[in-house]
């Protein structure tokens, strides 16, 4: 048995030593086949291992994106090397084997030519950094379809995916070098979004606008910078067509895209402003005619619908309120609409000071929620509170005369608010609004002349805007207050 067992033992040793080819100086043999794919398996496990001990331990101080490069090159690197190491170590002489290998080289060339472009691609990205891990992108290709997803791993072949949908796409990278690549985290995470709304031709198109502005700032989700606009698009066919603009994180692009539908369509129905569809008439000639002698049926009359409609009681429209500011009572529609646009919301938690006694005057309130305590703080006296509705601050905008008294925030407070660059952009942009204010100041001659006093008290009057007539005081602070 013994014997038999040692006879099989030589003849594999014998078949592992038989000479298959030789190339050069090197013989190929079983045993030196087998010999190199062990190698092989082991140094690509040592280049994973590499790998992911470079990202998580060595490199793990510096951000993803770096750590995805290096922690890639070194691998790739370490890798070659050992290959290289593990050939000689085999007994295969590279330099009897230069020509054989440069023939073969032409020959796989041409069939490893795509391989090698990814390779090339991928040395790319990683180098040009365009395109790196945690990237939220979208492909231009029709072959994907519109792929909308993150970058979680560039390798040198491919590039890993995880679409909306959680699941994993492999992308060669030559068809992320070549084609049309929509980053949106290149350079800023924050993004435009764009959320079309069309309403009835009977809707007020300025109370449409306050209505979208109003949703961007109730989506928390939203930037403030750049502010939110709400913009008229067209004339549509079976709607007025308008769009909100807001900026958003891209990470939250779907989730806030679908808050905002939810609060647009609250605030419209809130106000009773119909969310248009397509519609037709539809005429039936020589139909019996009915017995009030009507020949069209009430069902197929759209305004016989609406006015079966329930009606929603209407809430006090921005517009309303800033009209009944006597400096903007005499504003026509779209001059009302550019106040609007300009202003912007603000949220103050109770307890929080608005403004000091003596606080330079540049902005101009309206309260749309809560309550605020007008005192006169040297006095410690209380003056006044502000209701839901109701304004403050409109003489120290247009004049930036410094506050005369303190405005203390009681309860959680919704304020829309009108600052002096603001105003002074929109008076640059319609001269004509200055005069207007001009002529609602003249109908308050002894509040002008009021302020005046306090400002020539306090050695506040320029010279060259002074003037004993308070209205021509007040339009030469005017001119120099917003440069007009």
């Amino acid at each position: 048995m013994t014997d038999m067992l040692r006879d099989i033992f030589q003849q594999l040793v014998e078949l592992f030593d038989t000479k298959l080819v030789v190339l050069g100086n090197t013989t190929i043999t079983p045993k030196l086949l087998v010999s190199l794919s062990v190698w092989l398996i082991l140094i690509f496990f040592t280049i994973g291992l590499v790998k992911r001990f470079l990202k998580r331990y060595l490199l793990a101080g510096i951000d993803a994106n770096n750590r995805e490069a290096i922690a890639t090159l070194v691998s790739y690197a370490v890798g070659i090397v050992a290959i290289f190491i593990a050939i000689q170590y085999t007994g295969i002489n590279l330099s009897s084997l230069s020509i054989i290998l440069g023939g073969l080289g032409v020959g796989i060339g041409f069939g490893l030519q795509h391989i090698a472009d990814d390779f090339i691609s991928g040395l790319i990205m990683l180098f040009e950094r365009t395109l790196k891990v945690n990237d939220l992108i979208e492909l231009d290709d029709y072959r994907f379809e519109g792929l909308v997803g993150r970058i979680i791993e560039v390798n040198l072949r491919s590039t890993i995916i995880r679409t909306l949908d959680d699941g994993d796409v492999v992308i060669p990278n030559n068809q992320l070098i070549k084609n049309r690549v929509l980053n949106w985290s290149y350079n800023t995470s924050i993004a435009r979004l764009k959320i079309p709304v069309g309403v009835s031709y009977d809707s007020d198109p300025i109370l449409v606008t306050e209505l979208l502005l109003k949703a961007a700032h109730m989506e928390p989700a939203v930037c403030s910078t750049p502010m939110p606009k709400a913009m008229f698009l067209a004339f549509g066919e079976d709607a007025l067509q308008f769009e909100l603009w807001v900026w958003v994180d891209v990470n939250r692009r779907f989730d806030t895209q679908s808050s905002l539908h939810f609060i647009i369509e609250y605030n419209l129905r809130q106000h009773n402003i119909e969310i248009a569809f397509p519609q037709r008439d539809v005429w039936i000639r020589n139909l019996p005619p009915h017995g009030d002698g009507d020949s069209k049926p009430p069902f197929f009359d759209r305004q016989v619908a609406l006015q079966h409609r329930p009606i929603v009681p209407t809430q006090l429209t921005l517009k309303d309120m800033l009209r009944q500011v006597s400096y903007f009572a005499n504003f026509s529609d779209l001059e009302i609409r550019q106040l609007i646009e300009i202003g912007h919301r603000q949220r103050i938690r109770a307890g929080k000071t608005l403004f000091h006694e003596g606080d330079a005057g540049n902005s101009f309130y309206i309260l749309l929620e809560g309550k605020i305590d007008i005192l006169a703080e040297k006095l410690n006296r209380h003056l006044a509170t502000i209701e839901p509705g109701e304004f403050f601050g409109e003489v120290a905008l247009l004049l930036g005369v410094p506050r005369t008294a303190m405005a203390c925030v009681v309860e959680d407070t919704l304020l829309f608010v009108i600052n002096q660059q603001c105003f002074s952009d929109l008076l640059r942009r319609y001269p004509d609004l200055s005069n207007q204010v001009v002529q609602a100041m003249a109908q308050h001659r002894d509040e002008l002349a009021q302020r005046q006093r306090e400002m020539r008290a306090l050695n506040l009057v320029d010279s060259s805007e002074d003037d004993a007539n308070p209205v021509i005081w007040a339009r030469n602070r005017l001119k120099r207050m917003f440069d007009l």
